[in-house]
């Protein structure tokens, strides 16, 4: 079954190399977006299947090899080569069945994220900024491109929340499983005796939706403006650019201020509401979802908690995945790949005991 369908995508991957090669290809932008993800995803597949069949064709030569009793050293290293050899196939298997199982069609969105300070007054929104930092610079170092549209900046240059894009490949795949109430333990910089406190943020990430996949009428909007607002200096604009959207069948409020621009406030808060929009659609198609979302994001509480942030031990610990790294310094700068990749390998490995039952 599964040598079937790997020979199936080989064909396919093989006509995808042809249509990459036409140059007129680039002129169609719908078509090369996805036409490059689709060739993107099975060459991974093929260096997998390659490297099976590879595995397959040294375990037949030492087969072979192991049986030949003419050279008695020669069949204990075929013997101890297959045993080394078998393990890999069975790797190389389990993780082409991860590879094939279906994507989430939303995995290739681009996504808009949502910072909020939670438990913990000024303290928490300081780490509100530092996770804000963390992800900026996780998503520069993945080539993404990431776009400020909204901040609520304190006076002790914290973040009371922040709203963000971040646009490139398979952004929402990786940064889906962010959504959560993120606990920090630390002595904070307003902390005069030294004492270590705890905190929360909570992380919304919502896949960014194009203007064709939801629905909103002109009528159903109410649009104000208003004097931005902020803790002082250059972030207080002097003219009433900022824009607040109602959407007025579902109550939901989105504010932008971070352009001088009616415009581009108005246009950045259409995305947020559309993503917001669907969300909300998606809650109530699928009840599953919107539990997993209650308590992913939840109310900020302490003991709604995805992930814990000790700095005092340089720890940080995922409760979802049990992975804990001791390297909290490196993780604030934007080392996350391998908690990143422990949750999504999670998620499949999940969703492939799904697939089997």
């Amino acid at each position: 079954m599964l040598e079937e369908k790997l020979r199936s995508l080989e064909v396919r991957f093989h006509e995808l190399e042809a249509v990459v090669a036409i140059p007129d290809l680039a002129k169609d932008a719908a078509r090369y977006r996805d036409t490059m993800r689709e060739h993107s995803r099975l060459a991974l597949v093929m260096d997998r299947f390659h490297n099976l069949k590879t595995v397959e064709r040294d375990i037949q030569e030492s087969t072979v090899l192991s049986r030949d009793d003419s050279d008695l050293e020669m069949r204990d290293m075929a013997r101890e080569e297959l045993k080394t050899l078998e393990a890999r196939r069975i790797s190389l298997e389990e993780e082409l069945k991860l590879l094939l199982l279906p994507r989430d069609p939303l995995d290739d969105k681009n996504i808009i994220m949502e910072i909020r300070a939670g438990t913990g007054g000024e303290e928490a929104a300081l780490f509100a900024y530092d996770l804000y930092r963390m992800y900026g610079r996780y998503a520069e170092k993945m080539g993404w491109k990431t776009e400020l549209m909204d901040m609520n900046e304190t006076e002790l240059g914290g973040l009371r929340e922040v709203t963000f894009s971040v646009t490139g490949k398979s952004v929402y795949e990786s940064l889906r499983y962010e959504s959560g109430v993120h606990r920090v333990q630390r002595v904070p910089e307003t902390e005069a005796q030294g004492r270590i406190h705890t905190s929360t943020v909570t992380v919304a990430v919502l896949p960014e939706m194009e203007e064709t996949e939801i629905d909103i009428r002109n009528e159903d909007l109410r649009i104000d403006t208003c004097r931005a607002s902020g803790p002082g200096g250059q972030c207080v604009n002097t003219t009433d650019s900022a824009i607040r959207i109602t959407h007025i069948p579902s109550g939901l409020v989105v504010v932008c201020q971070d352009e001088k621009s009616q415009i581009k406030n108005k246009a950045k808060a259409m995305r947020v509401l559309r993503a917001r929009l669907f969300e909300m659609e998606e809650n109530k198609a699928l009840a599953e979802r919107a539990a997993e979302r209650k308590s992913q994001v939840g109310s900020g509480d302490r003991s709604e908690r995805i992930r814990t942030y000790n700095f005092p031990q340089n720890r940080l610990t995922d409760h979802r995945v049990n992975v804990t790294l001791y390297k909290l310094d490196l993780v604030m700068q934007g080392d996350i790949d391998e908690i990143i990749d422990a949750l999504k390998l999670s998620a499949r490995e999940e969703m492939f005991k799904t697939e089997a039952v």
